[in-house]
């Protein structure tokens, strides 16, 4: 098969590795993470390069979960659009949605990877973690983007370490290791940040098989596909997704 990947910069290395790794032949496209803060236009960015892949793909591929909703919404065109069951991008680096439910009830916590700490590109550069599994991440950067503008960078972090709504929202940092690149660097970064807002800090072990089930063309029930005609939905249940007619 030839693929057409569509995935966020923060899974760049290990998207990367799996595509090298991959039987087919396989393109690669990189969003910025920076676009999560606006679910409409990361869901219009994505449809508009789903509808602008050229013919002769088999497949599109998304690197992407369900964002916040904002990827609910998207439609196949001319070919098929393959994508995980996942809330977000935890999953992917979790491998499972087990794993990520399991995470999900044991603490609410600021996830860390590599991609993201290496490509801090700014749009929030103090607070570079992937979020908690909930809404409670967004709320948190609302705030926080409100004193920036008031009041700026440093004085914003200063206000919300301060004001502790940093510990009040979350109880763990875990930086999720992908075994893709020296992450030495990076790990210490999220411990840092742990420790300067009284989180515990916990490394967990990543998992490729998610990433690689969809580059590989392994679309077993983990992954939805979406044929040309249907739209991408929310399921409310453990499919997470689901794909219904786009009339």
């Amino acid at each position: 098969m030839k693929l057409y990947v569509i995935a966020c910069d923060v899974v760049a290395r290990p998207v990367y590795l799996c595509a090298a790794r991959s039987p087919h032949v396989v393109d690669i496209r990189l969003f910025e993470r920076g676009l999560h803060n606006e679910p409409v236009k990361l869901r219009d960015v994505l449809q508009h390069e789903i509808d602008a892949v050229p013919p002769g793909y088999d497949a599109i591929v998304l690197g992407y979960g369900l964002c916040g909703g904002a990827t609910a919404g998207i439609v196949a065109r001319s070919m098929p659009v393959v994508l995980p069951r996942a809330h977000d991008c935890i999953t992917l680096f979790l491998g499972a949605r087990e794993r990520y439910e399991t995470e999900f009830s044991a603490s609410t916590t600021y996830w860390y990877v590599n991609d993201q700490v290496e490509r801090n590109q700014g749009y929030n550069a103090k607070s570079v973690g992937l979020g908690v599994s909930g809404d409670s991440d967004d709320d948190m950067e609302a705030i926080r983007a409100e004193y920036v503008e008031k009041y700026g960078e440093d004085n914003a972090d200063y206000l919300m370490e301060v004001m502790g709504a940093w510990k009040t929202h979350y109880q763990r940092a875990a930086f999720v290791g992908m075994g893709v690149a020296d992450e030495a660097a990076s790990v210490e970064y999220a411990r840092e940040q742990a420790d300067r807002r009284g989180w515990a800090f916990e490394q967990v072990e990543g998992s490729l098989v998610l990433l690689r089930k969809l580059i590989d063309g392994a679309w077993d029930d983990d992954i939805l596909t979406l044929q040309p005609g249907e739209r991408l939905a929310m399921s409310w249940d453990e499919g997470i997704v689901k794909a219904v007619p786009a009339g």
